[in-house]
């Protein structure tokens, strides 16, 4: 389940505990960028299909918090806890992400805005503290596929956004391999 690079090489150190999932989003990088800090934004299309979120606190800095609860189509509730910890608009945001504050699982996220002409790539890259944390993420919890859906979920957003039918243009999954 190794990331690779496309010559088969590990990416890095880290490629055994890493999923990297990216999408290219029809719309210019400040809009997408404003979609994930913005809590007005992200309550809209933040999580897998058929997940919804509600924020109990939001602030945008590096060191602030987004504490909310992901409600899973089945009635679950998912306690959720996000800190920034770097954010270069409109180029990067890095942030820890667990269920609560003191969680020892909790995993690395790295986002990446990479314009593409008039649209823009952003990749996903969550580093989780083993290989054992991150199989999972794949395996119980479908990181792999949710993190899709939350991508696509995003691109039909900022359509929405936009008037722009066609915002959501392609999905690269890494981490799945054998």
């Amino acid at each position: 389940m190794a990331t690779t690079s496309s010559g088969g090489e590990p990416v890095h150190a880290n490629a055994d505990r890493e999923i990297v999932i990216s999408r290219v989003i029809g719309a210019p990088r400040a809009l997408v960028f404003e979609a994930f800090t913005r809590v007005r934004h992200l309550s809209r299309w933040w999580g897998p299909e058929g997940f919804t979120t509600t924020t109990r606190s939001f602030d945008f800095r590096v060191g602030g918090v987004w504490d909310f609860v992901m409600h899973g189509p089945d009635g679950t509730d998912y306690q959720e806890w996000i800190t920034w910890r770097e954010i270069v608009p409109p180029e990067r945001i890095a942030l820890l992400h667990g269920e609560s504050r003191d969680d020892p699982n909790a995993f690395e996220s790295v986002m990446t805005f990479e314009p593409a002409g008039e649209q823009t790539r952003i990749v996903m890259r969550a580093v989780f503290p083993t290989r054992e944390l991150r199989d999972e993420a794949v395996e119980k919890y479908h990181a792999i596929e949710g993190g899709e859906q939350t991508l696509r979920n995003l691109a039909a957003y900022v359509a929405e956004l936009t008037g722009n039918e066609t915002a959501g243009i392609e999905g690269t999954p890494k981490g799945a391999e054998g």
